[in-house]
């Protein structure tokens, strides 16, 4: 059983950066075919697929947000973390890490499967 739990402040000032981080326990970020997601959900609206960082390290951004965000990992911890830059009241959102499987790496047939609770983050002066 895979489990997740994010991390980091509640409160961000606009113009800083968020750093979040996700402790996965029950799985090895360097599994194959498995990747490492950040997902956020503003207040009323749908949910938003940020990034992720594959097994082998690679890392894929949404456009709109590419140029903002980084996620990088750190394998001995068996931690990814997530970096979104210059934030602004509109990141404020509840941020989720999930873990996707690619099986075979058949892009087609990917599915997330396992979720962190999610952690509230509010971008206020």
């Amino acid at each position: 059983q895979v489990q997740l739990r994010e991390s980091g402040p509640g409160l961000v000032k606009p113009s800083q950066t968020l750093i979040l981080t996700c402790t996965v326990s029950g799985g090895s970020l360097t599994t194959n075919y498995y990747d490492w997601n950040w997902i956020r959900q503003p207040p009323g609206k749908g949910l938003e697929w940020m990034g992720a960082i594959a097994y082998s390290g690679g890392t894929y951004y949404s456009p709109s947000l590419k140029s903002r965000t980084s996620i990088s990992r750190d394998t001995s911890s068996n931690q990814f973390t997530l970096q979104l830059n210059s934030v602004t009241p509109e990141d404020t959102a509840v941020y989720y890490c999930a873990k996707a499987e690619t099986p075979f790496g058949v892009v087609t047939a990917r599915y997330f499967d396992y979720w962190g609770q999610g952690t509230q983050v509010t971008v206020s002066s």
